[in-house]
């Protein structure tokens, strides 16, 4: 998932909070009053830090939890050098997995193993190093495909069943393909193509064997070459946004993460969308063996604790942790169309009671009922290996080799790692 990394603002919202009880950690009663920094970003658009710190606040009087806000352009870099300078939050939030091994690897993430999560928390597995668990999620993205219903219907193309495999999708983007909208619109991100390769081959992108990706960039390349998806030359010229792209009906279609259910949401709200009938589908699958529970990608969000917190703290933050991963926080998370780490009946009941959201049986297998594979396994290799793949993507996608020699020379950069 792209969700862009960033600078300190040095803006400090104070919510109170308190600690009743530690959750996982007992209850080690703090003596006094204890606050607790966690950093954030984008604090007036990303509404879940505001609301666990007030949820939380609901359980436990004596905490206080100050949200620090990052800029989120560069937040990853500006972390690290805070914490490098003995200056982090006391907790600190996991913006992308693929950071999870620096923080390890400095020693600036306590081990947070003895926090207790509930059964079928999404994720975990993405802040597990070596056996030991150094952050827990709170939400957990995963992809999907979004469609519009009133462009299938103008078509007489009937709406995905849950069956589909990219067979399927190719044949309905070009049936929905007209003079007004491409049958589909696939973003400029590597992970548009990569991550769903990645998951439904079951690849390891260490192993240096890219040929698996060839399939669904050749079907990519034939979608551009017919029409039926903007190439990637002019989206790259032009920048189009995915959300213009769907939300003006400018495409049927769009494979996209699930929070994207929540701008959809408020911009058709706000008249920035297009008002039209609309509902999220599983993405396609690599072969119809998978339909019943299908593979697609996704990366968590979590909060991690500063390994230099003061020791009068640690219960406290490792309670915030306990409750962040939760059911309660988890319905109020769905409540405003943020998708949870942890997925159930009630926590889907309260995702799709969002006023706009769809309502249909799909949509909330959809969400509710998918194999997510990591997009960035918890490696210190990841990075290196991700731009080794993006320079794949662009030599294929701007035709600047075929897609053998891309894969090759792909290979051949990996090995010279």
């Amino acid at each position: 998932m792209k969700r862009n990394i960033a600078p300190v603002v040095g803006l400090a919202v104070a919510a109170s909070l308190t600690l009743a009880a530690c959750g996982a950690q007992g209850p080690a009663e703090p003596d006094g009053p204890i606050t607790l920094t966690v950093s954030g970003w984008s604090l007036d658009a990303t509404p879940e830090f505001q609301l666990l710190a007030d949820g939380f606040s609901a359980e436990n009087p004596n905490v206080t939890v100050e949200l620090v806000e990052y800029d989120p352009a560069e937040y990853n870099t500006l972390i690290t050098a805070d914490l490098g300078a003995g200056s982090g939050p006391d907790i600190i939030t996991q913006k992308e997995v693929k950071y999870v091994p620096v923080f390890v690897d400095g020693e600036q993430l306590l081990d947070v193993s003895d926090v207790t999560l509930p059964a079928g928390l999404g994720g975990v597995d993405s802040y597990r190093v070596d056996g030991t668990q150094y952050a827990v999620p709170y939400r957990q993205d995963s992809w999907v495909l979004f469609y519009n219903k009133d462009i299938f219907d103008a078509a007489g193309v009937d709406y995905p069943d849950g069956s589909w495999t990219w067979d399927d999708y190719d044949a309905a983007a070009g049936a929905l393909t007209t003079a007004e909208h491409f049958g589909t619109y696939e973003h400029r991100w590597q992970s548009t193509t990569q991550g769903f390769a990645n998951a439904q081959w079951d690849a390891d992108i260490f192993s240096g064997d890219y040929s698996y990706l060839a399939d669904l960039y050749e079907r990519r390349l034939d979608r551009e070459a017919t029409g039926h998806q903007i190439d990637f030359a002019t989206s790259s010229a032009n920048s189009p946004t995915y959300q213009g792209e769907f939300g003006k009906q400018n495409a049927a279609m769009l494979p996209m993460g699930t929070w994207y259910v929540a701008t959809l949401i408020s911009q058709q709200s706000s008249g920035e969308a297009d008002e039209f009938n609309w509902a999220i589908a599983p993405i396609p699958q690599r072969s119809g063996s998978t339909v019943s529970n299908p593979v697609t990608f996704g990366d968590p969000t979590g909060f991690g604790i500063n390994a230099a917190i003061s020791e009068e703290k640690v219960a406290a933050a490792k309670a915030f942790l306990a409750y962040a991963s939760g059911e309660k926080a988890a319905s109020r998370l769905a409540g405003i169309g943020i998708t949870p780490a942890l997925t159930n009946d009630s926590v889907a009941d309260a995702y799709f009671a969002v006023a706009g959201a769809p309502t249909d049986d799909l949509s909330k297998l959809a969400w509710s009922t998918h194999d997510t594979k990591p997009e960035n396994p918890t490696s210190g290799d990841t990075a290196a290996v991700q731009t080794i793949l993006g320079t794949l993507h662009t030599e294929i996608l701007t035709k600047a080799k075929t897609v053998d020699q891309a894969i090759a020379d792909a290979a051949s950069a990996f090995r010279a790692l």
